[in-house]
């Protein structure tokens, strides 16, 4: 099929390209605005990418119009698919039904960790030589792409919550006919598409309402929400977590620079050591839930234990970016307070001795709204020094809904702690290349490309080097 995706720049519509372009169709695609990695991917995918939404793009033998969730109604390419009356399908739509309805549908959902959970365990069974399809959210680093089409049963997908496109405001996970679920946290997010808590919560119970009675939910017991959610469950449910009541546990975790070690515990029973290359609290839970639904493709603890060291980790999570000047620079997708406060704590416990500096831009469309204003404040306890920007594109938020990032500022320093909000990406890496002491560490958190801050840090420490030399 001849297939255009509208917004195709995004992480997801990307992925599924690749995976069109994998099974043989002939596709292309356009976008307002293109930046890495989605761009060079593209690219080196060979997928022609076309600048800004124009009608003319779409050519009238187009077998199908694949539309972001980013696009409007009035989008010019969404309405001259309408009226040259061509198929039309949102991302999820098409995913669904040209992939996963032909596979065992694993999907991995929840507010926080969904691209490394779905990531680990995407890589396990390619590594046990199971040959799976999957798509989730960020690059593999072992694989350098999202997507894998393999002609083994499982297909891994990343269930966002998330609506579907201008035409369909379900969430996305609705669509991918779950066999096997994962749901790791329940925390309300997406504040300009879910009214409250209520709507937010009803959304993952419609979701755990797909699984049918032979499938299974593999559910964190340590959130509140979740657990709330399990006696809904129709179908088996196993239990993870940190605490006693789960049925897989994690005891005794030593964290270091490579990552973490920690016992595992199943039934209350000493199941093993597992040793991962992750760091933080909540990259264990997310190996505990790959684990598991490991298990019950037919991986044992053991051998997936094995496999997991060869894990090279998502790109912007927690990512190097690269060591300049004695200074490590480190990318990271966190924006919810919760995933902040897990990233900055994650990062300290493996430089414990470092000066830390965490860089936070305000950038979805729920951190730029004010609805977290007093909880980021104790997100960033891990941090000696905090470097906030004001919310990307402020002009798209209106004023009285808009998060302040000064007020943030004020706010932690009246805390104690050192904290200072520039206006601009040049002036964050002036004051830090100046500032942060070779041993040090700039921890970066944004979800997007944040005017390629990460390579102008790197660059700018270089010639501080280079000067004091």
């Amino acid at each position: 099929m001849k297939i255009h995706l509208v917004a195709i720049c995004g992480t997801g519509m990307g992925s599924l390209a690749g995976l069109l372009k994998t099974a043989g169709h002939d596709v292309r695609g356009s976008d307002k605005a293109f930046y890495p990695p989605m761009s060079e991917r593209l690219q080196a995918w060979g997928i022609p990418a076309l600048q800004g939404f124009d009608a003319k793009h779409i050519d009238p033998d187009t077998d199908m119009v694949i539309v972001g969730n980013a696009c409007r109604k009035d989008n010019p390419e969404a309405i001259a698919a309408q009226e040259k009356g061509l198929i039309i399908k949102s991302f999820p739509q098409a995913l669904s039904e040209l992939f996963i309805s032909q596979k065992r549908s694993v999907v991995i959902a929840g507010t926080h960790g969904k691209t490394t959970t779905s990531s680990l365990l995407s890589f396990l069974l390619v590594e046990a030589q199971r040959d799976p399809s999957f798509l989730v959210g960020g690059i593999l680093q072992n694989y350098g792409k999202s997507f894998r089409l393999g002609k083994g049963p499982e297909f891994i997908v990343e269930g966002d919550e998330y609506d579907s496109a201008f035409f369909d405001k379900r969430p996305k996970f609705l669509h991918y006919q779950p066999n096997i679920a994962v749901l790791t946290s329940v925390e309300f997010d997406h504040a300009d598409i879910y009214d409250d808590m209520h709507a937010y919560r009803s959304a993952y119970r419609s979701f755990v309402d797909l699984l049918p009675r032979d499938g299974l939910l593999v559910a964190c017991i340590d959130d509140h929400e979740v657990s709330n959610l399990l006696p809904g469950a129709n179908c088996q449910v196993i239990k993870y977590g940190l605490t006693d009541e789960a049925d897989w546990q994690a005891q005794a975790m030593v964290p270091s620079r490579d990552g973490v070690v920690f016992e595992l515990v199943v039934d209350k029973k000493p199941a093993g050591k597992v040793r991962i290359p992750l760091g933080g609290d909540h990259n264990v839970a997310n190996t505990l839930a790959t684990l598991v639904v490991a298990n019950q493709l037919g991986l044992a603890p053991p051998e997936s234990a094995a496999l997991l060291a060869g894990f090279s980790g998502v790109a912007r999570r927690m990512q190097v970016r690269g060591i300049s000047s004695g200074v490590t620079v480190i990318d990271d997708f966190a924006h919810h307070p919760t995933e902040v406060r897990s990233t900055v704590q994650a990062v300290r416990n493996s430089y414990p001795d470092a000066n830390l500096v965490a860089v936070f831009e305000p950038r979805t469309n729920t951190s730029r709204r004010k609805f977290f204003q007093d909880e980021y404040p104790d997100s960033f306890g891990g941090a000696d020094r905090v470097v906030i920007v004001p919310p990307f594109n402020s002009s798209q938020i209106p004023e009285a809904d808009l998060f302040d990032s000064a007020k943030l500022a004020d706010d932690l320093v009246k805390r104690g702690q050192a904290a200072v909000c520039l206006t601009a990406v040049d002036q964050v890496v002036k004051d830090l290349t100046k500032s942060v002491p070779a041993g040090g560490v700039i921890l970066v958190m944004s979800n997007g490309a944040f005017d390629n801050i990460h390579e102008k840090l790197l660059s700018g420490l270089k010639e501080r080097e280079g000067t004091r030399k």
